[in-house]
C-alpha cells in the first residue's frame, strides 16, 4: 500500500533562536520512499516568505535531525512524504523468546535502564510483583502491554510535558505517549529492552477518528529483533510510518527550541493513496478534512 503523510506546524517566536526538528522519516525507510521527501522551513512576514537553510545530521540513536536558526516572528515548518508499506498489520510472534541479560546485544542494554520519563528503578519491585508470574518472552511483553491498556484512560486534556511513567501509574490517565512510557518502564523492569517510537499512524483501513496528530508507540527486543507494541491502541494496525526511536519522548521530540517558540497552528495527516495518488476512501464513509489543532504532549 502507498501511504501519504504530511504536516504543517506554525510558530510565533519573540526572538531569533536555534531549533532542532525531528520531522523527517527514519533512514531505515529510505528504500520505501516513492517520491522525494519534502521538508520546508519558512519565515513568514506578511505576504512574503523566506526559506530557512537547514543542516541535516544523524543523532546517536540513528534518527535524522534538522538543525536551523529561526528568525523572530512567524515560522512555518511543513513536509510530506510517500512511502510504500506492506499490506499487513503489526506482526504477532507469540513464540518470540526473551534473551538473558548477559546475552543481549550491547546496543540494546541502554533500553533496560531508567530514563527521563521511565523510572525503572522506582517501578521495578512493583513490576516484579505484578508480572513475575508471567512466561518470559512474548507472553510477558503482551501481558504488560494489555495491563497498561486496560488500566489507563485516554484523555487529551490530561497531557502535560512533565508527566512520567510513575505519574501515569498513579493517575491512570494520559495520552499516547503516557501509555507507552508506562509500558516501556514495566517492560524494562522485567529485563526486556524497550524503546520509544514516534511516527505517523493514520486512519488507514479503519474508521475516521478525528483530526490527526503524530503518534507514539514502542518496540520490544525479543528473539534477536525489535517488535512493535502499542499500549494505547492495543490492536494490530496498518500503516505505521517510522520517524524516530529513543529511550523515551525526550530523545524524539518533533521540535526542540532553545528559547520560546509558541505553537500557533498544527496539522498532521497520514492516509492511504492509490497508484494514481488519489486518496483511498475511509472505512465507514467518514470525511477527512484539514483541521488545525493544538498538539498533545507527544
Amino acid at each position: 500500500m502507498l501511504i501519504r503523510s504530511e504536516f504543517e506546524i506554525q510558530f510565533s517566536l519573540p526572538l531569533t533562536l536555534p531549533m532542532v526538528a525531528m520531522l523527517r522519516l527514519h533512514p531505515s525507510l529510505d528504500p520505501l520512499v516513492r517520491t522525494p521527501e519534502e521538508l520546508l522551513i519558512e519565515h513568514l512576514a506578511g505576504d512574503r516568505t523566506r526559506k530557512i537553510e537547514v543542516e541535516e545530521y544523524i543523532d546517536s540513536f540513528g534518527n535524522r535531525c534538522s538543525r536551523f536558526v529561526a528568525p523572530q516572528g512567524a515560522l512555518r515548518v511543513s513536509g510530506r512524504s510517500l512511502v510504500e508499506s506492506d499490506e499487513q498489520q503489526d506482526v504477532i510472534h507469540a513464540e518470540a523468546e526473551q534473551h538473558p541479560v548477559e546475552q543481549l546485544p550491547p546496543e540494546t542494554l541502554q533500553f533496560l535502564l531508567s530514563s527521563r520519563y521511565c523510572q525503572v528503578d522506582q517501578l521495578s519491585q512493583l513490576a516484579s510483583e505484578m508480572f513475575g508470574h508471567t512466561t518470559p518472552g512474548w507472553a510477558r511483553a503482551v501481558w504488560i502491554r494489555d495491563w497498561v491498556h486496560n488500566h489507563v484512560r485516554f484523555d487529551y486534556k490530561t497531557a502535560r510535558p512533565t508527566k512520567t511513567a510513575l505519574d501515569v501509574f498513579t493517575e491512570r490517565v494520559g495520552v499516547c505517549r503516557d501509555y507507552q512510557h508506562l509500558a516501556i518502564t514495566l517492560t524494562r523492569a522485567m529485563n526486556i529492552p524497550a524503546r520509544y517510537v514516534t511516527g505517523y499512524l493514520g486512519d488507514i483501513r479503519r474508521p475516521y477518528s478525528g483530526a490527526g496528530d503524530f503518534s507514539a508507540w514502542y518496540q520490544v527486543f525479543l528473539d534477536g529483533r525489535w517488535w512493535t507494541m502499542d499500549a494505547r491502541h492495543n490492536s494490530p494496525q496498518y500503516g505505521r510510518v517510522l520517524m524516530a526511536t529513543g529511550r523515551d519522548a525526550t530523545d524524539v521530540a518533533i521540535t526542540t527550541s532553545f528559547g520560546v517558540a509558541d505553537v500557533t497552528n498544527f496539522y498532521v495527516a497520514s492516509y492511504e493513496v492509490d497508484p494514481r495518488g488519489e486518496t483511498v476512501p475511509l472505512v465507514g464513509g467518514g470525511v477527512r478534512d484539514k483541521k488545525w489543532v493544538l498538539p498533545t504532549a507527544l
